[in-house]
């Protein structure tokens, strides 16, 4: 510790305070002795490249996007290839290729062999069993423009596509155009066949009869749901231009017989009737908080005494926040520019005001899917 600067020195032998720990971390003298120093070369090294994969984390999401746009990963799948043949059947000069073939094995997603050929790597191959994913990222070139400035985004002085993406927030007139409603339903549906697995195991459906999904889309939760508990009734209830396509997906999984579909907006017209339970899975995130309180209002004089309601989505950290949910959904929602991504203990306070009981918290397994929120109607 000799070599430290005398003030830097003291504070070490000192109980240290956070912001004494902050500021020995921002002085370049103690991050060079720290290097130096076997028992804190690992921390310093971690924390560097922390620090780089922040700063570096723009490119990193690139090269992921010229994977998926360019189909590298499924040309992968039988066979390894080489650089140059890869670059003749994308249309890019064999260096380029390559430079992106590098980055992706840097990622993880690749593996390059040392005959020069590329491989699918195990985190490549996962991707591409993912529902959706593809689809996803794809999709993200309108988010990576609306936080080109993302300054200006924080002012609330752009006018971000992703609003313009997803209309349904707006209510039924938003959604009214078929291309548009079918882009958003593509992504969702894709999106939901993880999150509906992990709310079947977080959330309790034992004893329920009759299930109504709000915002169901074109009914892959509820099919979900239908498949797991073969006794249970569903009624699915989402936007004219949205629920086009669920009775196929009823049809398909055979439920044909035991599932309704009900077309109206929450926003505009009382809830459906009939259910002793209510799902609303991935719905509050995308709306304001006088939206929240409506709908979940609605939702209450729907259900009998008794009756349960499901609230299935990614949820902020709070005061732990998390790396996904407080980063990528936060911003998301924030480009909709009409909701946001809500703790569990907020969502459970909007329940208890809107005259539920019993609120419940089941954690995800993983929160990037989903959280669940639990509660019932008294009586």
């Amino acid at each position: 510790m000799a070599d430290l600067p005398d003030t830097e020195r003291r504070a070490f032998r000192l109980p240290m305070p956070a912001d004494l720990l902050n500021r020995l971390a921002a002085s370049r003298g103690f991050q060079a002795w720290a290097a130096r120093m076997p028992l804190l070369r690992r921390i310093a090294r971690a924390e560097g490249q922390a620090l780089f994969d922040l700063t570096a984390g723009f490119v990193h999401s690139q090269i992921l996007m010229a994977l998926i746009e360019l189909g590298v990963l499924p040309a992968l799948c039988d066979a390894p290839l080489s650089p140059e043949a890869l670059a003749r059947r994308h249309g890019l000069p064999p260096e380029r290729m390559a430079l992106l073939l590098q980055g992706g094995a840097a990622l993880g997603l690749l593996r390059r062999r040392r005959d020069g050929r590329f491989a699918l790597a195990r985190r490549g191959a996962a991707l591409l069993g993912v529902p959706g994913l593809d689809g996803m990222i794809r999709h993200h070139r309108v988010l990576y423009r609306d936080l080109a400035d993302p300054v200006a985004f924080l002012r609330g002085e752009t006018d971000p596509e992703l609003a313009r993406f997803w209309p349904y927030v707006f209510g039924a007139g938003g959604a009214a155009d078929p291309a548009v409603a079918a882009a958003y339903s593509r992504i969702m549906t894709d999106s939901l066949v993880l999150v509906a697995e992990d709310t079947l195991r977080l959330a309790d459906f034992s004893g329920v009869a009759h299930l109504l999904d709000v915002g169901g889309g074109t009914g892959a939760f509820l099919a979900a749901v239908g498949t797991a508990h073969p006794a249970i009734r569903l009624t699915l209830f989402d936007l004219p231009a949205v629920v086009a396509d669920a009775e196929a997906t009823f049809a398909c999984a055979g439920l044909s017989t035991r599932a309704t579909v009900v077309s109206g907006s929450f926003r505009d017209e009382p809830l459906p009737r009939g259910a002793d339970a209510i799902s609303l899975v991935r719905v509050l995130y995308d709306h304001a908080d006088d939206t929240v309180a409506a709908l979940l209002a609605a939702a209450f004089d729907a259900l009998p005494p008794g009756g349960r309601i499901i609230v299935s989505e990614p949820m902020s950290g709070g005061r732990h926040p998390d790396r996904n949910t407080d980063t990528y959904f936060a911003f998301y929602t924030a480009a909709m520019r009409t909701g946001r991504a809500r703790t569990p203990a907020e969502i459970g306070a909007m329940l208890a005001r809107a005259g539920f009981s019993g609120i419940r918290v089941r954690p995800g397994f993983r929160p990037y899917v989903t959280s669940v929120v639990l509660a019932r109607r008294p009586g």
